[in-house]
């Protein structure tokens, strides 16, 4: 199983976590799905769920918290990019054009974070590390393998990723409508269009998991009330699908050809 043992560079996505209505179900679901272990954290992290595949962190699970008269926030996967200097990257994106949603804050001694939203809408989480570094396993059935900005303008995303993390977006060979972001040499994610998802669909970043089988993963999560997006297909990259969870939380689910 391939570990992560060093922190992530700069702009590469390095964690992703999920804020639930219902925490407990969220745990008890992706447990069932992908084997996690997971628990409800300290009362001074708000509960926050570090979720383990074979004793290594993959994702995070808490509840939703909202001000109070305010409506409940969506219930999404949020991807996480690496930053050296928290408040460094925050002034970045508010020079690029992006908005705060959460200014960094300090996370114990486990490091500091913040949530900002590009220009055109994609909400994202900056993880500058301390004692976590973040996911200590990719690429492997049950964990984080891609992350994929849907966005309605690739020229203005390049423009503020480029400016606020250093991230180069360029034309994936051979795909006319695709994107691949890179960090230095490494490609670390990818972006498409919003006119391939539903009209009405905002700008969104979307959190794809290895499986073994997509076909009967997919049957085991509609036995659990998750729903199918996008039925699994074939294409380039693998076999993949497009569901959300019970709660309603989209994420994909992909094969990699020749896994």
């Amino acid at each position: 199983m391939p570990e992560v043992t060093t922190p992530y560079p700069a702009g590469t996505p390095c964690w992703v976590d999920l804020m639930a209505q219902d925490q407990q179900a969220a745990l008890d679901f992706y447990r069932d799905l992908f084997g996690w272990e997971g628990a409800p954290g300290p009362a001074e992290f708000g509960g926050y769920a570090v979720c383990e595949l074979q004793d290594r962190p993959v994702a995070g699970i808490g509840p939703t918290m909202a001000p109070e008269g305010m409506p409940e926030p969506p219930t999404v996967w949020t991807s996480y990019l690496a930053s050296t200097d928290a408040i460094a990257t925050q002034d970045q994106i508010v020079a690029a054009g992006g908005t705060l949603l959460a200014p960094a804050m300090d996370v114990g001694t486990l490091g500091r974070m913040l949530v900002a939203a590009d220009p055109q809408g994609a909400v994202f989480g900056v993880w500058q590390p301390g004692d976590f570094f973040g996911a200590g396993v990719v690429n492997e059935p049950g964990a984080l393998t891609w992350n994929e900005l849907h966005t309605s303008d690739i020229e203005a995303a390049t423009a503020f990723y480029g400016q606020a993390f250093g991230i180069e977006i360029m034309p994936m060979e051979g795909h006319d409508s695709y994107w691949v972001l890179r960090v230095g040499d490494r490609t670390v994610g990818g972006a498409t269009l919003l006119a391939n998802d539903p009209p009405g669909t905002p700008a969104h970043w979307l959190t794809y998991f290895a499986v073994d089988d997509v076909d009967s993963t997919v049957d085991a999560l509609v036995r659990r009330d998750g729903n199918v997006l996008v039925p699994p297909f074939d294409m380039s990259a693998g076999r993949m699908t497009v569901v959300t969870d019970p709660q309603g939380a989209p994420f994909a689910m992909i094969r990699s050809a020749g896994s």
